[in-house]
């Protein structure tokens, strides 16, 4: 029988129960999210007449939780308006409810007695075959049943989600060995397809996989950092995106997530006696830790850890890192690591650690004893908390953000190699690993397969079926390259245009890439997808090269150039073959503008994507400024309709407004309704954009016939012009920030026409181009874009 979640039931509403709440509401789920009856009445409350018999006070605590929700900064809903499917309640008036939920999903206090009571509550209400789990992340799974109904029993597993629950992909799945298999299966398939999230099946093992090899690793590195004289941000700097992780690294991370709960973990693992001697050792406290503990120095929710803002003698804010041998805080400067220095030239992480372990100073001794200590834990894992090693990386990058997991780092620097890092750290591998050649392999239909540990013999990594991965394509799919783009064949007639490019940028050998694969497609396939498995689709137009042309007063060159990017995203629009386009992360600028000329796009639901071209002083010049006047046009039904809509794109783009989500990107005009589709899972989206592409060639797709645009004239000009003097004169905007505005505008009307007026793209691409080209001639403009190309951030003067 098919399990459809319409209703789900949240028990619990802090800041996970909130998170989850959330994301079931991001994917069109209604959401009862209940909390506990206060116990008290607040002075507030008091004031205003209430008793405890109120609904206000009696809803308060989930009230109070789902407000925080809705303001959370970064947002954990897609859209401000899925709140409105999130309703809050209390656990005595309304936990009958529960008898007409698909799911239950239990997010109370940390303790095992309070969560047996809680379901022991459950018990009374609810109906059989209703899914029932926990969110625990410490509580062995199978302690949570005892007393309760074999019904129970058979739809109950953990269902451990990582906070913030809509940016970490990790859902671990923790049967007990009465869960039914076919409910087993239903928690790993719904995770993966509807919640997009990476489901591991982790065995009821002390924290499960990713927090325990997780807090392993940090805590193996608060053991060496004193060892080896480093501070607390060399140790940051060390650790982070240089290796392929979060920009908050070691000790910001324990400072965001909180000490209390690294103490949690490890005292918990520690204490469970599940670890040899010498492994367990390493989750003991060190002294200093101890003493932060004392201190209650437990991070962000105490406003200091390792780290703690101060005022300086000028009265001005700095960050102070602590000294961790004698336990005060002071201002850290920078640092320089020579072994840092030679994998300036390496773009990917996982191709620095053999540089990286090679290093002879302190951070080549660090990567060392850190990877060597990894490494044969991990080892002795395998199979006590899974069987595959795969499940282990799969958590370790989908949990903790690490672009890459342990046995892979393994794999890049060799086995042998890992091997004898553990031993110079003091450790011993299981013998399992000691006769594999490597963890990991590319079979020739381009799927990962993965080493059994009891045969040695390689076996497909389960799923792959429903996704596609652009590394293991290339070597045999490849059918054309240069420096900044590929062009690979993804099969069943579809090819696939994959940009490259540092940042992936769109400069001259992209956008000739982009027209290759049009024409090829055209002549020889079914249709084309522009897709990549970057972090980012595109951060837009090549920056350096704009700069430089403008600089030499090249204006020749600089108007051919955007006439080419144009005429490129022209021809995305308008070729004879269907173009889907996939975006995700950072789609900006020029990344935003091919995507709003594609045929239809599949976009990932973590899309941030937006026309910012103004924060470098100028507009958006590949078309993007047509398009959305062309789209605003639509809509052109009164006078009132006109200029509302007309402002609204006008302000986007001025302000350069950037969706916070893909369906953010709807309410923009950038996405369109009916056309485009949200993929909530990242692994599947050129899959699925792939699937849109012959379906849409099966059809009988006609090469579109190029549209007309309605616009206003000058009688709409001086709305523009009255809206940007106001702002100038409260101090909201720049004096060149409302010239850019004011020439952003006159392109929306159409320039200098008397009238509403019907013209055809090109005269507003010609329009767009004209203005863009103005505004690289101004001194600010020039000094924006050395800004970006410096700073990585806009400059607003």
């Amino acid at each position: 029988m098919k399990r459809r979640i319409k209703h789900v039931t949240v028990l619990g509403s802090g800041i996970m129960g909130s998170g989850i709440a959330a994301h079931f509401a991001n994917i069109g789920v209604e959401v009862s999210l209940l909390d506990i009856v206060p116990f008290e009445l607040t002075e507030a409350e008091q004031k205003k007449g209430l008793t405890k018999d109120d609904k206000v006070v009696r809803n308060r605590i989930a009230s109070e939780n789902f407000e925080k929700l809705k303001k959370a900064s970064p947002a954990l809903l897609y859209s401000p308006k899925f709140a409105d499917r999130i309703k809050v309640g209390n656990f005595d008036d309304d936990l009958q409810k529960i008898k007409n939920t698909d799911w239950i999903i239990e997010v109370v206090v940390e303790r095992l007695d309070i969560k047996k009571s809680v379901y022991e509550k459950i018990e009374q209400f609810r109906k059989p075959g209703t899914l029932i789990s926990s969110n625990t992340s410490g509580i062995p799974i199978h302690f949570l049943i005892e007393g309760r109904s074999d019904d129970f029993k058979q739809y109950f597993a953990g269902t451990h989600f990582f906070n913030p629950v809509r940016y970490l992909p990790l859902l671990e799945i923790i049967p007990t060995p009465e869960t039914l298999p076919e409910v087993v299966d239903f928690y790993m398939n719904y995770g993966a397809k509807f919640l997009g999230k990476t489901t591991v099946l982790a065995k009821d093992t002390p924290a499960f996989i990713a927090n325990r090899i997780g807090v392993f690793s940090m805590m193996d590195l608060l053991h060496n950092v004193q060892k080896l004289g480093l501070t607390v941000s060399e140790v940051d700097k060390l650790t982070g995106p240089v290796i392929g992780r979060p920009k908050s690294a070691t000790f910001r991370t324990a400072d965001v997530v909180g000490l209390d709960t690294l103490v949690m973990v490890a005292n918990g693992v520690r204490q469970s006696g599940a670890e040899a001697n010498n492994f367990n050792d390493v989750f003991a406290l060190p002294g200093y830790i101890q003493k932060m503990m004392d201190n209650k120095w437990l991070g962000s929710k105490t406003e200091q850890g390792f780290y703690k803002k101060v005022k300086n003698a000028e009265g001005k804010s700095e960050i102070h890192g602590l000294n961790l041998d004698t336990l005060e805080y002071e201002l850290q400067g920078k640092s320089s690591f020579p072994t840092l220095e030679l994998t300036k030239n390496i773009d990917k992480p996982i191709d620095r650690f053999k540089v990286l372990i090679g290093g002879k100073d302190k951070a080549g001794e660090l990567y060392r004893k850190s990877l060597g200590a990894l490494f044969a834990y991990v080892s002795h894992k395998v199979p006590e908390i899974s069987d595959e090693v795969y499940k282990i990386d799969d958590a370790m990058r989908a949990g903790f953000g690490w672009e890459n997991g342990p046995f892979e780092i393994w794999d890049a620097v060799g086995v042998q190699k890992g091997i004898e890092l553990a031993k110079d750290a003091g450790y011993e591998v299981s013998d399992w690993v000691k006769n594999v050649e490597a963890f990991y392999k590319v079979n020739d239909e381009g799927q990962s397969i993965f080493v059994d540990k009891n045969s040695g013999e390689y076996n497909k990594i389960p799923g792959q079926d429903a996704f596609i991965i652009l590394d293991n394509i290339r070597k045999n799919k490849t059918l054309w390259s240069n420096s900044g783009a590929a062009i690979e064949y993804l099969g069943d007639g579809i090819i696939n245009f994959e940009i490259r490019s540092k940042m992936n940028s769109l400069g001259g050998e992209v956008l000739d890439g982009l027209n290759r694969a049009i024409d090829l497609a055209e002549k020889e396939y079914d249709g084309l997808v522009v897709g990549n498995q970057g972090t980012n689709f595109s951060v837009g137009a090549n920056l350096a090269m704009i700069l430089m042309m403008a600089i030499e007063q090249d204006w020749d060159d600089l108007n051919m150039a955007i006439a080419y990017f144009q005429k490129s995203m022209m021809r995305v629009r308008y070729s004879s073959i269907p173009v889907v386009v996939a975006p995700h992360g950072m789609t900006l600028g020029g990344g935003c503008e091919m995507t709003m000329h594609a045929d239809r796009v599949v976009a990932a639901a973590e899309t941030y994507i937006g026309l910012v071209e103004t924060g470098v002083g100028v507009i958006p010049g590949g078309g993007g400024t047509k398009e959305l006047t062309l789209r605003t046009s639509r809509e052109f039904h009164s006078d009132d309709v006109k200029n509302n809509r007309l402002r609204e794109a006008f302000m986007n783009i001025a302000m350069g407004k950037v969706a916070t989500s893909a369906y953010e990107a709807y309410d923009m005009g950038i996405l369109e309704k009916g056309k485009d589709i949200v993929s909530v899972s990242k692994n599947r989206q050129i899959a699925e954009a792939k699937k849109v592409a012959k379906l849409l060639a099966e059809q009988g797709y006609t090469q579109p016939i190029e549209q007309r645009v309605k616009v206003l004239g000058k009688d709409a000009l001086g709305m523009f012009y009255v809206g940007t003097d106001q702002m100038l004169t409260g101090n909201f905007i720049s004096a060149h920030d409302k010239k850019i505005a004011d020439k952003l505008a006159n392109v929306m009307v159409g320039g200098n026409l008397s009238e509403p007026t019907v013209v055809t793209e090109q005269y507003l691409l010609n329009l767009e181009r004209e203005t863009f080209l103005q505004l690289c001639g101004e001194r600010k403009t020039l000094e924006r874009i050395q800004y970006m190309l410096q700073n990585g951030k806009p400059l607003r003067n």
